[in-house]
């Protein structure tokens, strides 16, 4: 990782995330196989993504502080701790606090001390409160995503945990957790199918291709994004030896390129993106991936491009964003907004003055003709 300011913030990071990714996948081994699909349709059940949400913002406010005690940690984070404190919560804060606790046992396993005691409610409440920064151009926030991708994580699908950190408004340090995300892209398209996930293939044993997931992570001005296979079973961490360095795909003709489109119709301007795809010639089969991995798909080569137009009113949040962003750019990606700007994390919660929308590059070829695109489909869809 190199000697650098941020030597130290960025090795706290990748192991939080480690940590935190192994938490959702015990809560999501729980959630797959005791419900049906049907059961867990929005973010407000009372449901497992619920619980997974509260325990990694609690378990990495908690890290977090205990990793940096010297200085105030300021956290910009979703989940907001009002829901949580309401009587009718009573059940999901009881799953929070034992999964927390049970997470934080394993602490030594990934280079973090475990507290003397179990954490009773309020320490967790507290922890989870302590994210109520709001960000800006001044100082140090760390932002968080603790489980982008609801839906990908009920359905056993794509989802990630993000974790950067934001300097006097640029973002300096970006780590993405993507437990789901194969090390071999050819599995992402399994979900097509509709297969359930409990008949995926479970090659644990004999072979690398699933069930392995990822961590990429990638620090400003580096030049360099780095991936580690999850931490699996008991084997301590063994850092630098695992890591391997990902780059964005060398394709520059837009027939041959992969496009990356969101799953979920709500916030996206589906129409509008199809539009600029045709206007652009892809020609391909887009990859449909839910959540932040779409970035993670960029930085690794698995895919070219990724743009995201919202319905008009919708906000774009930096916590969406931030990690995927600068492991992109570091990768030998392109970022921008759809005017071509670059993407403006030091006004707060969202993506103040942001044109239109979101798009990601493998390179600036291809991100040129993708806002060509933009413009000339723009200009017919308001004719």
């Amino acid at each position: 990782m190199g000697d650098n300011n941020y030597a130290k913030e960025l090795d706290v990071a990748v192991r939080v995330v480690h940590m935190a990714c192994s938490l959702c996948q015990r809560v999501q081994e729980g959630l797959v196989s005791s419900t049906s699909n049907d059961h867990v349709k929005s973010k407000d059940d009372d449901s497992l993504v619920t619980v997974a949400d509260w325990s990694v913002q609690a378990t990495v406010s908690l890290m977090l502080s205990e990793s940096f005690s010297n200085q105030k940690v300021s956290i910009v984070a979703e989940e907001d701790v009002q829901t949580l404190s309401k009587s009718d919560s009573v059940g999901l804060l009881t799953a929070v606090v034992n999964t927390v606790n049970e997470c934080l046992a394993e602490a030594p396993k990934y280079g973090f001390q475990s507290p003397k005691e179990a954490l009773g409610t309020s320490q967790i409440l507290e922890a989870i409160g302590r994210c109520n920064s709001t960000g800006g151009r001044n100082g140090r926030h760390w932002v968080l995503d603790p489980v982008d991708g609801t839906l990908g994580f009920v359905r056993g699908d794509q989802y990630a945990v993000a974790l950067a950190l934001i300097e006097e408004g640029k973002v300096v340090i970006g780590v993405l957790g993507c437990p789901n995300y194969p090390q071999k892209k050819e599995w992402l398209n399994h979900h097509h199918h509709h297969q359930s996930y409990q008949s995926m293939p479970k090659m644990s044993d004999t072979s690398d291709t699933w069930e392995k997931g990822c961590v990429l992570y990638a620090q400003k001005g580096s030049g360099e994004a780095w991936m580690q296979p999850l931490i699996h079973g008991n084997k301590k961490h063994t850092w630098s030896s695992s890591a391997q360095r990902v780059l964005v795909s060398a394709i520059d003709d837009p027939a041959l390129a992969t496009f990356c489109e969101p799953v979920e119709k709500a916030n996206t301007n589906h129409s509008f993106t199809a539009g600029v795809a045709h206007s652009m010639g892809l020609k391909k089969q887009p990859l449909r991936v839910h959540s932040m991995v779409k970035y993670a798909a960029i930085a690794r080569g698995d895919a070219e491009i990724f743009m995201k137009f919202a319905q008009s009113g919708y906000k774009e949040k930096i916590w969406d964003h931030a990690a995927g962003v600068i492991i992109v750019e570091e990768a030998g990606g392109v970022v921008t907004d759809a005017g071509g700007h670059p993407l403006d994390f030091s006004r707060g919660l969202y993506l103040e003055g942001l044109d239109r929308g979101i798009v990601a590059c493998s390179g600036t070829t291809l991100h040129e003709k993708l806002i060509g695109s933009v413009y000339a489909s723009w200009e017919s869809s308001n004719l």
